[in-house]
């Protein structure tokens, strides 16, 4: 049986090919621009509102 070096990536939306390993961009904001130097924001997805912290710990947190 020949060997098969093809390798079915994770993510459905890539396909594997022979070569440099081709990835999707993914938009990258700093958290100093979405916080607009504060510690909460509030974010409106369809109709639900949303709301992004920096905790004490200086992590994010995402709560509905």
């Amino acid at each position: 049986m020949p060997a098969v070096d093809t390798i079915t990536p994770a993510d459905p939306t890539l396909t594997a090919v022979s070569g440099p390993v081709v990835t999707k961009s993914v938009p990258r904001l700093k958290s100093q621009e979405l916080m607009q130097h504060t510690r909460e924001v509030e974010i409106d997805h369809e109709g639900r509102i949303y709301r992004l912290r920096i905790t004490q710990l200086n992590k994010l947190i995402l709560t509905a």
